[in-house]
């Protein structure tokens, strides 16, 4: 009542509106011939690595061409983006939830002059800025969280393993001769704003150590009872410690309790987590989200811990290398990694990919959810 008795006529919800603040209706920036035949899309075919068209029932088609792109941006890659969507898209392109970068067109003859455009963009150091691929039974771009760069409790980075491990993986990227297409993530921690509980390959950073407790600033620089209450499995309790003669509010850490998750640094600063030789790389396998063929599935950790060897991570690429390689000769047509693994039993899994089995790679999560859950909607009587 109070937006009507302003004025406000939501029947109209933009008549003498003097900001543009909010987003704008999504349906504006649609390219012309997707939004003349929205909901009449008769079939899709994927043409060539990273080609796909798309046929409407009215005879009209649009052309998409997959490039691939990256989470974190320069302005001026943005700007050359645009440059090219508007060479050859009348200025439209979309982003993929995998940080692609999709250019559409409405005629055939118009794709191989984009895919030239795009393949001749280049690096100074010579790598591609805009390669054609990600689509069908291959590797499509790593989805993965913010690392060394823009977070606070990394154990591993995010940009740098994913340019590593895409540069090893590059041939399968332009091409698809995988059984089935393959879904790399990364998170930089255990908690997991990357999609690596569900992922065909995931690399996940791990700490291994509890926080330190920088006792001479904790009640200068924390609510104490925020950082205690934001633990999750109650390893945080309060102490009193005296420095310099002083008493002092501080916590103390149950270390056998603490699965260094870093949300009582979020907190409090004076927890720091981060260490060198704690943190590392869990490698994880397995996972898919799809209902083809089977039910999805989460990941199961396949290597307990690589340290962090940057700027390469040597060791995790040449893991995840060897798992693709392995997979893409053994298994069977539209199979995905985790269905392959489970028909050859994951014994097998472990030798053919020679990963060393230990006790802490044991999968013996069974919460009553495990069997009561419905984890597909795949329809059960």
């Amino acid at each position: 009542m109070a937006f009507i008795s302003s004025g406000y006529n939501p029947d109209k919800p933009m008549e003498n509106r003097i900001t543009d603040i909010g987003p704008k209706n999504f349906e504006d920036f649609y390219p012309p011939v997707i939004k003349n035949n929205k909901a009449k899309w008769l079939y899709h075919e994927i043409l060539k690595p990273g080609v796909l068209v798309h046929v409407s029932e009215t005879g009209d088609e649009v052309y998409t061409v997959r490039a691939g792109g990256a989470r974190l941006m320069t302005v001026d890659l943005i700007r050359e983006i645009c440059d090219v969507a508007d060479k050859h898209c009348s200025g439209y392109f979309r982003f993929t939830t995998r940080n692609n970068i999709e250019f559409m067109v409405d005629k055939k003859d118009k794709v191989e002059p984009l895919i030239k455009d795009l393949e001749s963009r280049k690096f100074p150091g010579g790598s591609y800025k805009f390669p054609v691929g990600g689509t069908g039974a291959g590797i499509t771009n790593i989805v993965h969280t913010q690392g060394w760069i823009h977070c606070h409790t990394p154990a591993t980075d995010a940009s740098g393993p994913v340019k590593a491990a895409m540069d090893v993986l590059f041939d399968d990227f332009k091409d698809m001769r995988l059984p089935a297409h393959l879904r790399v993530s990364l998170a930089c921690c255990l908690n997991m704003c990357g999609a690596v509980h569900c992922s065909d390959i995931a690399i996940l950073g791990y700490h291994r150590k509890p926080p330190m407790v920088d006792h001479a600033y904790v009640d200068s620089m924390c609510e104490i009872p925020l950082a205690i209450a934001a633990c999750p499995t109650a390893a945080i309790k309060p102490k009193k410690i005296e420095i310099d003669g002083q008493q002092k509010n501080s916590v103390e850490v149950n270390n056998s309790r603490c699965m260094f998750c870093g949300n009582c640094y979020t907190m409090c600063p004076a927890l720091p987590l981060s260490d060198k030789e704690g943190d590392g790389i869990v490698i994880m396998a397995g996972g898919k989200v799809s209902n083809r063929i089977s039910n999805p599935k989460f990941s199961k950790v396949v290597v307990a811990f690589l340290p962090n060897e940057a700027p390469r991570w040597p060791s995790t690429t040449a893991v995840i290398k060897k798992m693709v390689d392995v997979y893409a000769k053994d298994a069977r047509k539209y199979e995905r990694l985790g269905e392959w693994a489970e028909r050859i039993g994951w014994e097998r899994f472990f030798e053919k990919c020679e990963l060393e089995f230990s006790h802490h790679l044991i999968d013996d999560f069974r919460d009553p959810a495990y069997y009561t859950w419905r984890q597909t909607t795949n329809f059960k009587f």
